[in-house]
């Protein structure tokens, strides 16, 4: 048994690593995508996925706002909205590496806002790490922490930044 043990283990590593590989080779992060003409983010799997031409481009892990369950109802309660929105502009100035604002509230959102007396909130984004935490990369994405944005590695969106333009929609998944 600790000799088959011996001889699995090292084949099993290199298979990981070619696997790995090839992964990267197909389309790195940092590459250069198409432009993208729709972002969908499908919350319950923690992933986005840029879309041209109705063929997907790529796929991405995320994390949310720290309350994620259900739709954004007010300012504060930590959840990602639900609907569909639009990339109403890049950001590059932001407290993350790099954001794309979504167009959050809509009509619908504040009107729902308005009537139960409470803020819709805003500033909600697509963005990278916290500045000068980029180094972390993807090393904790087990639990969502952002107040309500969608979040990426740093060299994901750098990616998605420049594949998408503003005007794009995105449309958020429960």
């Amino acid at each position: 048994m600790r000799r088959y043990l011996l001889f699995a283990l090292p084949l099993l590593l290199i298979a990981a690593g070619i696997a790995f590989i090839f992964q990267q080779r197909q389309n790195p992060a940092g590459s250069r995508l198409p432009k993208a003409d729709k972002i969908l983010v499908d919350k319950g799997a923690r992933r986005l996925t840029l879309f041209s031409g109705g063929r997907k481009l790529k796929e991405y892990h995320i994390a949310l706002g720290f309350s994620p369950i259900g739709p954004k109802e007010r300012e504060g309660d930590g959840r990602t909205p639900e609907g569909i929105y639009t990339v109403d502009f890049h950001k590059p100035d932001s407290g993350f590496h790099r954001a794309l604002h979504v167009s959050y509230p809509s009509a619908e959102d504040n009107t729902r806002a308005t009537e139960a007396g409470v803020s819709p909130g805003g500033e909600i984004m697509i963005h990278g790490l916290p500045n000068g935490l980029g180094a972390l990369g993807a090393a904790d994405w087990s639990r969502d922490w952002t107040a309500g944005c969608i979040a990426v590695t740093d060299p994901e969106i750098d990616e998605i930044y420049s594949s998408v333009n503003d005007g794009t929609p995105i449309e958020i998944l429960p």
